[in-house]
Formats: structure tokens, sequence, C-alpha cells
């Protein structure tokens, strides 16, 4: 998830942007306290997919190109791969997924710093960029870590305490090379037809990143390190607060002949971490500023049917799972999509690039195995 002259912020839980579908697929699958940790096996639940997606509209920050008529493009076709792994064991749950997203030409790989333009400044076809991103959540419930049903109450049904990481890399210009951690608490609240909701209000700090745009000597940065520049690219942001929230549930009201279908979603926020560019001094006020803003991450909703289930009965349910999205994601990465001239925007003009705000229906198929 690469961008120009700028820095990454955390995706996901986003969430992980493919996350939810494993994280939903075990909404049926409650975490109860009516027995000892000792009395149950170590993991109750071990589920493992992959997904092939395909998002005709995807944006990468500062990737962008101008059409024949004069109007921006800065969408690009990505192909996503990924595995994701859920367990369910006697304290809590671990989730992790990786992914490869496979951009189109309008993002593209190194030496490419923009579309049809190469480092030196001259005309390139550049092939489109490839990243793995990689996200971890685990989660230890208090009802389990002290044998209570004490966090059981109406529709909550446990809190958590929770921990994670992401990591990416991509072979863009840039080079980005993020390394975050998150912890805080998770709620989970039960909803109708086998549902869940879950909150978890967290502490994020992205503590290393890469931007080869602002390295001293890129010849896109000033000469004075800390202050125009970054010595070697490697950026440092402050610890910030966020929120992730994800849901699942059943359409279990349509006629039994036609329960195959459910419903899903996912949202985090990002509170700003400081500059964009990890150089606090460019972070003046106006359309110039490189100051990070709140970053919204979002799949509000997600529908599945479930083809298996639908072909060979409840056995095989969710085997095969075909669903479709929209996804939602604002000042991506945490650039100010008012701002950030050059890559949220056009520097002579303010006008936005399109780049920094993603808005798109996407598509793919799931497989457990």
């Amino acid at each position: 998830m690469s961008f120009g002259f700028k820095a990454i912020a955390a995706a996901a839980l986003s969430i992980a942007t493919l996350a939810t579908s494993g994280l939903a697929q075990a909404a049926d699958l409650p975490v109860k306290a009516a027995k000892k940790a000792s009395d149950v096996p170590f993991f109750l639940v071990i589920d493992n997919r992959v997904t092939f997606s395909w998002m005709p509209k995807g944006t990468d920050p500062g990737m962008w190109s101008v059409n024949p008529n004069g109007s921006i493009n800065g969408t690009t076709a990505k192909q996503v791969y990924s595995f994701t792994h859920f367990d369910l064991w006697a304290y809590g749950t671990n989730f992790f997924t990786i992914s490869m997203f496979k951009s189109g030409h309008n993002d593209p790989a190194s030496p490419c710093i923009a579309p049809g333009l190469s480092s030196s400044f001259g005309a390139a076809d550049c092939a489109g960029a490839t990243e793995i991103y990689g996200l971890f959540r685990s989660t230890f419930g208090w009802n389990q870590l002290f044998n209570t049903k004490a966090f059981t109450t109406g529709p909550l049904q446990n809190i958590s305490f929770e921990v994670g990481m992401d990591g990416n890399s991509e072979n863009t210009f840039l080079a980005p090379a993020k390394r975050d951690v998150v912890a805080g608490l998770q709620f989970a609240f039960d909803l109708p037809y086998k549902g869940y909701i879950n909150v978890a209000p967290l502490m994020y700090w992205e503590f290393s990143n890469h931007n080869a745009f602002t390295q001293c000597g890129s010849g896109f940065a000033g000469p004075l390190p800390g202050v125009s520049c970054n010595s070697d690219g490697n950026v440092s942001y402050n610890p910030t607060w966020a929120v992730e929230i994800n849901y699942y549930m059943d359409l279990g009201f349509l006629p039994p002949n036609m329960q195959f279908w459910s419903i899903s979603g996912r949202a985090g926020w990002y509170g700003p971490k400081g500059d964009s560019n990890g150089l606090p001094a460019l972070s003046g006020p106006g359309r110039f500023s490189t100051a990070s803003k709140t970053e919204l991450n979002s799949e509000p909703i997600r529908l599945t049917f479930d083809a298996s289930k639908a072909v060979w009965g409840d056995k095989y349910s969710h085997f095969v799972d075909l669903w479709v999205a929209y996804r939602y994601w604002q000042n991506k990465f945490g650039l100010d999509h008012n701002a950030m001239a050059g890559v949220c925007t056009v520097a002579a003009t303010g006008q936005s690039t399109k780049s920094c705000t993603e808005s798109t229906v996407y598509g793919g198929i799931t497989v457990k195995f």
C-alpha cells in the first residue's frame, strides 16, 4: 500500500482489509465460560481459508494519472490473494492474515515514481506494484482468565485483552516497510442469528516505516536531516488511539430454503500520528500541510453466499463462500485528503488527485481447508 512522497499508516482491521471474512466465519462459535480451561481442549476451533478477490477501483495515495480529457484517474485495479487463520483456544482467540496485492499500471513498481515516469524523470512503462501485508490479532478473555461468568451479562459476551501487530513490504520506489503494534481491550456483544459485534478501543503505534522520497540525497527532499529530510528514509510515528469494530450475522429471518446468506463488516479509526513524512517542521496549516489526520478504514457491509451449504448441505457450511462488499477508506494511511500537495492534491491547483480516499465495490471467493 504505497504512496508517493509520504509514509504509510495502518490498515486495517482492515483490518484487515480482508480479515473480516475469516473472523466472521467463527461467529457461530461463541466463547463460553461454563467449564474450567483445564476441562476443555487447548484449541477448540482451527479455521484456515484462502481467498481471491478483485478490486476494480483501489487507490494508492500519490499514484494518479491524467486522462485524455483532462480528468484525473486516481484508481487502479488490484488482484488480492489472501490466507487467513483463526483459532479459538482455552483463553481467547488468535487471528492472522497475510495478503498479496497486485496492482495495475496506474500504481507502478520501482523504478517508476508515478505512472509512466521513472525516477530519472524519463518516460517508463513499469509493471504494477506488488505488496505483501500481514496482520495479527490475539485476545485473552477475562471470563477464561479468571474462570468466571462475571463478564457475560445481557448482550455482553466477554471482555478481553487484545494485542496485535501489522507489517508490510512493497516493491515501489517508496519502499514502505511498515511495522506497528496495537494493544487494548475488546468488548464482545451478541447479535441475533448467531451473530456478534466486537468493539476494541486500542493504542496504536507505528514505530517503523520507510519513505524513499524523504530520504536525504534522494532528489525529492531538502538537505537538512530531521528538518527537511530523513537521513536513511526510516520514519517513526507517535503513538495514538484507535478503535476497531467488526460484526457478523446470519440472515436467519429468511425462509429455511434461503438461509445461505450472511452479512459482516468492519471499521477501524486511527488517530493522527504526527507528520506524515516524519518531518514535523513541514506540518504547517493549509493545503500544503503534511500533518496526518484521523483515518477511517472500513468495509461497512459484506454480503456472503454460502455456496457449499447450498449445494452440499449443512455439513459443508462455509467451505466455499462467494461474496461482494463495499470498501471505504478516507485519509488513507493517515494522509489528509484535502492537503498533502503532490500526493492527495495537485500542488499547483489544490485539485484532488482522488487517490487518498478509496471507495469501491469488490468481490471474491473464499475456500476453507
